[in-house]
């Protein structure tokens, strides 16, 4: 006589349909994140200031979200707004220097 396969728990169940919800909206949420810094690169290498400040302010605030919803770390969006401030700001000053 073969042994029957146990069924999974109700609360496995659940925590597996969360997992799944959770992964969809992180995704989404990084995704946003990635377009974002992505345009403010793309202004400042345009070398469009006010465009690339606008930008970088949506960006940052992308970062924070996704940190207050505990998508990523907090230190790790402060890490990211800092660099990407940074490269932002190398990329409009290398075009008054040349």
């Amino acid at each position: 006589m073969a042994k029957q396969r146990q069924k999974r728990h109700a609360s496995a169940l659940k925590a597996q349909r969360q997992s799944v919800k959770r992964n969809l909206r992180n995704r989404e949420i990084k995704k946003g994140i990635r377009l974002a810094t992505r345009a403010v690169l793309e202004a400042a290498a345009a070398k469009d200031s006010g465009k690339t400040l606008g930008l970088l302010g949506a960006s940052a605030s992308a970062l924070d979200k996704a940190a207050q919803r505990g998508t990523i770390h907090w230190k790790t969006a402060a890490r990211r707004k800092s660099r990407l401030a940074k490269r932002a700001a190398n990329q409009l000053t290398a075009s008054a220097k040349a």
